[in-house]
């Protein structure tokens, strides 16, 4: 038998607020898609939270293990929502999308439905700008092996142009002829190379420009369509520097920051443990040094999944602006605690 809590919406959450008195913080409930998610919006939340409000993360289902982006914008949910009630989602495509499709529609339509923007949260993990500090913490050794950041800003200008094309033919009906699997296998780098990366990119431009070629063959049409696509895609905000940060989340992730990381982290390791030997006096020294440093060191996989240095992204700030907007606008933000809001 479903629980009372299933039956839950923003008005109830509202009254129980009233119960507890009007000098207690009021709750929002927060729905969000999986587990790894709670652990993202609670971090993105709690800098906002300012005595007038306090937020309590947790997935849609009350009444089983349902969660996934379906659940979170379903329909019953949707009517749910409110002042006190609110959905954080991944943005994936519907944000691009501008309401082509049912999902994207009600992703964009709702007050109360927020979203990263960027694809996923794995984008702001493979943030280029945080991932030589994801080195850092894994290995102890901060020395900078690898240009992170010139490296992602090439590889994006090189698949900017194929990214528009995914995005096209999801907006256009024509995605089982140019999947999202399709398009991660043709980008994918699993194996760098870190001392002549411009080899690898040579070898990525040219699978791109023969899957252009391909695809402006199979769709003439697109010969009015694209570039007001791309301008618009533009216009929201991308750039051909920052493709990776919305291409599907897990395939930039596994198939080419991870890979990266990964090997930079295994020289510094060494380059590490090298230092150590030279510099120790005698075995036991050596052995004690080594165990000391193997065990502070963390796997580069963990520190990728935890870190939280895409917190200075724009995109992310850009996410904490529109709730703090929503707060302010429903009476709970800073502005209306200090009476600010009044003023204006």
């Amino acid at each position: 038998m479903p629980s009372l809590a299933s039956y839950a919406d923003s008005r109830y959450v509202a009254a129980l607020n009233a119960l507890e008195g009007k000098a207690a913080p009021r709750r929002v409930v927060v729905y969000v898609e999986g587990y790894d998610d709670v652990l993202f919006w609670s971090a993105l939340l709690r800098p906002l939270e300012n005595g007038r409000v306090r937020f309590e993360v947790m997935l849609p289902s009350c009444t089983g293990l349902g969660k996934g982006k379906k659940v979170a914008l379903s329909n019953e949910l949707g009517e749910r929502l409110g002042e006190y009630m609110i959905a954080c989602v991944d943005a994936d495509y519907d944000y691009l999308l501008e309401g082509a499709t049912l999902t994207s529609k009600a992703m964009h339509n709702s007050p109360y439905v927020f979203h990263t923007y960027l694809y996923a949260i794995e984008n702001y993990r493979c943030y280029a700008p945080a991932l030589s500090e994801v080195c850092v913490s894994a290995t102890l050794n901060d020395r900078r092996l690898f240009d992170f950041e010139a490296f992602m800003a090439e590889y994006s200008r090189i698949v900017w142009p194929l990214f528009v094309w995914n995005v096209w033919v999801y907006r256009y009906g024509g995605y089982k002829q140019f999947s999202l699997q399709d398009f991660a296998r043709l980008v994918a780098m699993p194996d760098p190379n870190l001392f002549h990366p411009e080899e690898q990119l040579a070898k990525l431009r040219h699978r791109v420009n023969a899957k252009i070629a391909r695809l402006q063959k199979a769709h003439p049409e697109g010969k009015k369509t694209y570039k007001p696509l791309r301008d618009r895609l533009l216009a929201l905000g991308l750039t051909p520097e920052t493709t990776y940060l919305f291409i599907r989340g897990h395939d930039v992730q596994d198939g080419l920051v991870l890979p990266l990381v990964t090997a930079v982290c295994e020289r510094l390791r060494r380059e590490r443990e090298r230092e150590i030997r030279t510099a120790a006096v005698h075995r036991t020294q050596l052995q004690n040094e080594l165990a000391g440093y193997q065990h502070s060191a963390v796997p580069p996989e963990e520190v990728l999944r935890r870190h939280r240095a895409y917190a200075a992204s724009p995109w992310y700030q850009r996410v904490q602006s529109d709730i703090r907007a929503f707060l302010d606008k429903s009476g709970l933000g800073s502005e209306a605690a200090t009476g600010e809001s009044a003023k204006k």
